[in-house]
């Protein structure tokens, strides 16, 4: 025995609260002869008469009583369930997973706290990385991305502005060295492949030679080391820079940053949350 369909369980239902095939089809919205041909299949299939037919309307055998019983306390729970998840799919809450270059986090997280503060029940992983998270397999609900705009079909793209990138130095290094005005006449302190494509990293590739590279790093905390210790210019994010000199920024290292989620979650409440605090004014 195999039930196709639970319309099928749904029409016999109707018709045993209502009595009638005329009053289930208006109840269910559809034709009376659809209701009695749904009948016919679910009796097919169980090998059970649910229904004597007689002139007054249907009315329900002990197969039918025994489906009665079962069918409406399913139809019940399967009611709860779906008012539980429209409820729940209002709320911010949940697993959300933020991506975006290292040298955002300054001013990244300030809003990503903001939001934290105003939906508790979300559980924020924030993950740094310069490869590109796929949002269409899930890996993050929203990537923060720098440079040209995302073109991958199902994103959507919103602009979050631009932001700079500033060169340090300590006050020892700039006394002993001078304005960095001429790169070539000073030492880096400078990130490596993963970096190649930022803007001030394209400026300075221009510009200077091997030897005025100093150290090579993945990890911001060895470049930080290097710049205070006196012995290289490099950029940092802002919260590492404290005590530091800025020594240099140019307008052209602006980079153009983008918002970038998956069609398919676009319009989620934790996503749209997420979207409307990290464009909030820093």
């Amino acid at each position: 025995m195999q039930i196709e369909s639970w319309d099928d369980i749904r029409v016999a239902l109707a018709v045993a609260r209502t009595g009638t095939v005329s009053g289930a089809a208006t109840a269910l919205g559809v034709h009376h002869a659809t209701v009695i041909r749904r009948i016919d299949a679910l009796e097919t299939a169980l090998r059970a008469r649910l229904f004597q037919r007689h002139p007054r309307g249907y009315a329900l055998t002990e197969a039918g009583r025994t489906l009665l019983a079962t069918a409406a306390a399913a139809d019940e729970r399967f009611a709860q369930m779906a008012a539980q998840i429209a409820g729940a799919g209002d709320r911010v809450e949940g697993d959300l997973v933020v991506t975006a270059l290292p040298e955002l986090t300054d001013m990244v997280m300030p809003r990503l706290v903001s939001l934290i503060r105003r939906h508790p029940d979300l559980r924020l992983t924030y993950a740094t990385d310069v490869r590109l998270f796929r949002l269409d397999t899930g890996e993050a609900h929203v990537a923060i991305r720098g440079g040209a705009r995302p073109t991958e079909p199902d994103y959507v793209v919103r602009d979050m502005g631009r932001a700079g990138t500033m060169l340090y130095a300590s006050a020892d290094y700039l006394a002993r060295h001078g304005e960095v005005s001429d790169p070539r006449r000073h030492v880096f302190a400078l990130p490596g492949a993963e970096a190649q494509r930022a803007p001030y990293m394209r400026w300075l590739h221009d510009r200077i030679d091997p030897e005025n590279v100093l150290l090579v790093a993945k990890e911001e905390a060895a470049r930080e080391a290097v710049i205070r210790a006196g012995l290289a210019v490099g950029a940092l994010s802002k919260d590492r820079a404290a005590g530091l000199v800025p020594a240099l920024s140019l307008p052209e290292w602006e980079s153009q940053l983008w918002l970038v989620t998956h069609v398919d979650l676009h319009r989620t409440p934790k996503v749209q949350a997420a979207l409307a605090a990290l464009r909030e004014p820093a």
